[in-house]
């Protein structure tokens, strides 16, 4: 199973949403595809969907998939690796009116490039490529850090303190 989950944020993440729901149709998958909408407008066909699930309710979809999709949210992307899953991450962008700014960018490329422990795709055009690949991917990344919360939790402050001072 594959859950994707777009956050709590208020602006639509359509594009994701529409792209996991189309993306279902054309390759003809047979993985099952839940997606988290939020206040996304657009309504998926194709896929089960709920606007938000709750907090045992994400946990268990987390858990039981075999691929994490998220936003940019430190919220959305930390679960999966507290559950040992390394998430894919498309940041929400300004162009798309899916946030007020691009931080989601900025933040997943530094927690990516310094932890190794999340795979950011910022072209959504590439999500079915990296969906594929997605066990070549993981394989050869640092996955220790989902082992060890503290230092992981250590981490993610001097990132945050970073960018917020």
């Amino acid at each position: 199973m594959i859950f994707v989950t777009v956050g709590t944020h208020e602006q639509p993440f359509n594009r994701l949403v529409e792209y996991m729901d189309k993306l279902i149709k054309s390759e003809e998958r047979t993985e099952e595809i839940i997606i988290q909408t939020g206040y996304s407008t657009y309504k998926p066909k194709n896929c089960k969907y709920k606007e938000f699930f709750s907090y045992q309710e994400m946990l268990k979809n987390v858990s039981d998939a075999r691929i994490v999709i998220t936003h940019g949210g430190p919220s959305s992307f930390i679960m999966p690796l507290q559950v040992g899953k390394i998430p894919i991450v498309i940041p929400r962008k300004k162009e798309f009116n899916e946030h007020i700014n691009n931080h989601q960018i900025d933040f997943s490329r530094i927690v990516q490039e310094r932890m190794k422990t999340i795979i950011v795709v910022e072209n959504i055009n590439n999500l079915g490529k990296t969906i594929k690949k997605y066990d070549e991917i993981v394989f050869g990344m640092n996955s220790e850090i989902n082992y060890n919360n503290a230092k992981f939790c250590d981490e993610f402050e001097k990132i945050v303190n970073e960018i917020v001072m």
